[in-house]
Order: C-alpha cells, then structure tokens, then sequence
C-alpha cells in the first residue's frame, strides 16, 4: 500500500499554503491530505491530539509519510499514536530546539492574543517528543523577503552572523537523529513554494536522501 503524505502548516496559515507543494506531490504519484487546523486557538497537545483523530479516522491502516512547515514540524512531533503508521517526514524550516524570537515576545499581550498559546509554548523545546519517524530537516537562509514581514519586524532580533530565514535560524531546526539536512535560499514564509525544496522532499520521501553535493547529515 502506497504511502499517504500528510502535509501539517505552520502557525497562523492553513492548507492552502501547502498547496503548491502538494500539487508537486501528486504530480510525482504521491496521494496527500491536508486539512487546516486551528493553530492560534490551542495548546500544542489539543491540536496533536485532534489531529490523530483525523487521521485515524482518514488513514485507517495507511502508512503515513509528513511533510511539515514550521510549528507544524513540532506538531508532528506530538503524533505518536500508535495508530498512526508514520514512515519518513522531511521538516520544512521546524523550530526543533525552540524559538528565540517566541521566547522574546510571549510575555507580549498583542503576541499571545494574535498567536495563541502554542505559540507561546514554541519558546521553549526542552520536553517535546522525537518525530513519529525517519526525518530530513530543510532550513531557509534567506534574512529579508518582502513575502515574510516577520522577517523585517521581530525578525530583525536576530545577532548579526546568525543564519535565519526570517523567522527560525538555522541551528534552531536542527535535532539529533536527522537523516539528512540541507539549508535552500529561501524565506520562512515561502520556503515550501521552493523549487528545489519540492524535489528534495520527493527524493527523500522515495529514497531516505536528499542526494545532493553539499548536503549535510548530522545525528
């Protein structure tokens, strides 16, 4: 039986942002679900939770690859029924280790009424679980992108020499265990719309591999 991909958005989107992607997916004879989720009105554990219970009832049996952008990539890390038959899941610009940026704002009333409490919870990484799975993490570079507003506001925090895409530098993504890990020109908002990006995902989620010149596996 043919894999399904689950494709889980970031904070503050919904699945049209995995739309373009998704297409790419299907174009390459891959069946996706992706369903919007209420990001900014609950903890982290409620949507994983509520999620599961999507997917059970979607996925019966099915085995399950993911690709996720952003808080997404965190929320996968919460989908450990065992029910849920998960294979391999590329992270497309996951704060793994937390978010500096979320950790500077969530005192911030305006930040935690737009947000919401996961938002919040992004601040700090310490007690959340492994991926479900084997997974390959994509970071973006890019600083500045009119497309990205984070990226000319609060993410402006960022020390000068620290590589970010915006919104999540580049050591935030990383997490012992990565099969494969490579950083794209692209910014946080958009970097599931990368060109590149797509064919990585495909070659990972068929083969376990980006199978690039300069990529990087750590773990």
């Amino acid at each position: 039986m043919k894999p399904l991909v689950v494709l889980l958005h970031g904070l503050a989107r919904g699945r049209g942002s995995m739309s373009k992607l998704g297409a790419h997916l299907r174009q390459r004879g891959f069946e996706t679900w992706s369903h919007t989720y209420p990001s900014r009105k609950h903890s982290i554990a409620y949507l994983a939770s509520a999620l599961t219970d999507q997917l059970v009832e979607s996925a019966a049996e099915r085995p399950l690859h993911a690709v996720t952008h952003s808080m997404g990539g965190v929320i996968l890390r919460h989908l450990h029924d065992p029910r849920l038959q998960w294979q391999r899941a590329v992270m497309l610009a996951p704060p793994n280790n937390g978010s500096q940026l979320a950790a500077g704002l969530s005192r911030n009333a305006l930040f935690r009424w737009f947000y919401g409490p996961a938002a919040a919870e992004l601040a700090d990484a310490s007690q959340w679980p492994s991926p479900p799975a084997a997974f390959a993490v994509i970071a973006g570079t890019r600083h500045r992108a009119l497309s990205n507003l984070t990226s000319w506001t609060i993410g402006r925090r960022f020390s000068p020499g620290i590589k970010h895409d915006g919104t999540v530098a580049v050591d935030e993504t990383k997490l012992p265990g990565m099969a494969a890990f490579a950083e794209v020109d692209a910014t946080h908002t958009w970097i599931m719309n990368d060109k590149a990006v797509h064919e990585m995902v495909v070659e990972y989620l068929m083969h376990g591999r980006f199978n690039l010149p300069d990529e990087t596996v750590t773990g």
